[in-house]
């Protein structure tokens, strides 16, 4: 069985990243349907960004940040991220990342 991946978050200032939680992913802990997440892995940003660049894997002499997979990064660095870029307008996030959408320019945190 093919596990269902988050959608790509897509923020207000165009930067789109993956953010998974699972058994398969780089995550804490380290299993499906966790209550809440404290690591999680980000994957294949569409651009450079200085907050997760030292969880980024490197392989090879000449690495690409956009290519690549950053493993545990801590879910107060992935919403850092989420905020300097304005906020999510469309994608999923794991269980304990909180879910800063884009409104009008400010950002609305969903009840529940």
């Amino acid at each position: 069985m093919t596990k269902r991946l988050n959608e790509k978050i897509v923020c207000a200032d165009g930067f789109i990243m993956s953010v998974q939680a699972n058994e398969g992913a780089y995550c804490t802990p380290r299993c499906d349907a966790a209550d809440q997440y404290t690591e999680v892995e980000i994957g294949f940003p569409s651009a450079r960004e200085e907050l997760i660049i030292d969880w980024m894997e490197v392989y090879g002499d000449d690495p690409d940040p956009t290519d690549s997979v950053y493993p545990y990064v801590p879910v107060s660095v992935v919403t850092n991220v989420i905020a300097k870029h304005g906020g999510i307008i469309s994608g999923e996030v794991p269980p304990g990342v909180p879910r800063l959408e884009a409104i009008s320019g400010k950002f609305k945190i969903p009840s529940g």
